[in-house]
């Protein structure tokens, strides 16, 4: 792990973006999808898991019936030959998630999403869905995340007709991208400075979006190695509350959520400093502006830039480079 080239992995954010939007033109990722799909299985670990979550909750929004498990759980769903199994690594060699493909091989049908063409999960399934994220050289998944929930938006759309105009959208998230990137000298100082240095890092979002707070929360683990916790809006208010009593107290605050308003009570009482990403929030320390950020849908591949940047940002001042856990 490195954080030189992490810092160079989220500069390449737009150009992989833009990778991902021409493999979209030319193709349909889910072509050789099951006509006769009666559930959606997403398997995974980590980042994979935090997409898994809130896509399997959209496609039940729409009536499908679609789970999401961890890969390495020993109570995973018996194999069905109507069960289309989406097994999400972007190595394409995590061990549990080959374990539970392993299950299900030649019972049900098994696509991998992965970002390594050839990979060993590639070699047991009945298809593959390449992210199309490029070399993550700073050995951080990164952009593997957002393209894999750019490939789940994808799925959802192949299962329930549901029109995302996926190439439109991924054309605000590369310009919103891009803002962000270009005028980081006027936030990331600051932010950094307002989310370092407590006892710990929160990040809180609406459910709709709850994989980009637990992805945000990993990053600040994964590199810097500070402490660092997620949690859903509303939620926050019967779980986390407790917290800004007795810490000093920091939230990076994904905005939309109904309940917001309970949560911002607390924090202002308490004095925590809350920085909001894509919205002007009352009762909030600051906030963080970009292009598009009115968009639900590019909020959802973007915001999760900020917590990246100020991870990097406080690894590169840590001066620290691990190959190791």
């Amino acid at each position: 792990m490195d954080p030189l080239l992490f810092a160079a992995d989220l500069d390449e954010r737009p150009s992989a973006l833009r990778d991902l939007q021409r493999a979209l033109v030319t193709g349909d990722p889910w072509s050789a999808l099951p006509d006769d799909v009666g559930q959606v299985l997403l398997l995974g670990m980590g980042s994979s898991m935090f997409a898994a979550g809130v896509a399997a909750a959209r496609l039940r929004a729409h009536g499908v019936d679609a789970v999401a498990e961890l890969a390495s759980s020993d109570l995973l769903p018996p194999p069905d030959t109507e069960q289309l199994v989406v097994a999400i690594s972007a190595s394409g060699g995590s061990r549990e998630t080959l374990d539970a493909v392993a299950q299900y091989a030649g019972q049900s049908p098994v696509t991998v999403i992965t970002n390594v063409e050839g990979s060993p999960l590639t070699e047991v399934a009945d298809a593959t869905v390449l992210m199309h994220a490029g070399d993550e050289r700073g050995g951080v998944s990164c952009r593997s995340y957002t393209h894999t929930q750019v490939m789940l938006l994808a799925l959802e759309a192949k299962l329930t007709g549901v029109d995302r105009d996926l190439l439109s959208l991924l054309g605000r998230a590369i310009d919103a991208a891009d803002d962000l990137s270009d005028r980081r000298d006027d936030w990331l100082p600051r932010t950094t400075e307002q989310l370092a240095g407590s006892d710990l890092a929160a990040v809180v979002a609406p459910f709709r979006r709850f994989g980009n707070a637990q992805q945000s929360a990993l990053m600040l683990r994964e590199g810097p190695r500070r402490p660092a916790v997620a949690s859903e809006t509303g939620e926050w208010s019967h779980v986390d509350v407790y917290l800004t009593k007795t810490q000093d107290y920091r939230m990076l605050l994904l905005p939309g959520s109904r309940y917001e308003s309970e949560l911002l009570r607390w924090t202002r009482e308490r004095r925590s400093t809350v920085v909001v990403v894509g919205d002007d929030v009352d009762g909030a320390t600051a906030s963080i502006r970009y292009r598009h950020d009115d968009d639900e849908g590019v909020r959802f591949l973007t915001e999760l830039l900020v917590a990246e940047r100020v991870a990097a940002e406080l690894w590169l001042r840590q001066g620290q480079g691990d190959a190791t856990l």
